[in-house]
């Protein structure tokens, strides 16, 4: 005779329906005017970024740009 398992991942006991309360996908990033520029960095900067970026699955270039968009709300 078969034993029977329950599996951890299913849900235990009365389900109840939760609504919806994500926004749409339009409101879930809001674009931000970008200007492109060209512009040298140590070559030891941008490995660190690269390195700080692939940890944490972002683009580098996200990154440095947040980087400096914070730096730059600081002193405005």
């Amino acid at each position: 005779m078969r034993k029977k398992t329950n599996d951890p991942n299913k849900p235990v006991g009365k389900m109840t329906r939760v609504g919806d309360f994500l926004p749409p996908p339009d409101k879930l990033v809001i674009p931000q005017e970008t200007v492109k520029i060209t512009l040298s960095l140590s070559k030891s900067s941008v490995n660190f970024f690269k390195h700080q970026a692939r940890l944490q699955h972002i683009k580098y270039q996200k990154m440095i740009r947040q980087l400096v968009d914070r730096y730059a709300k600081q002193y405005s």
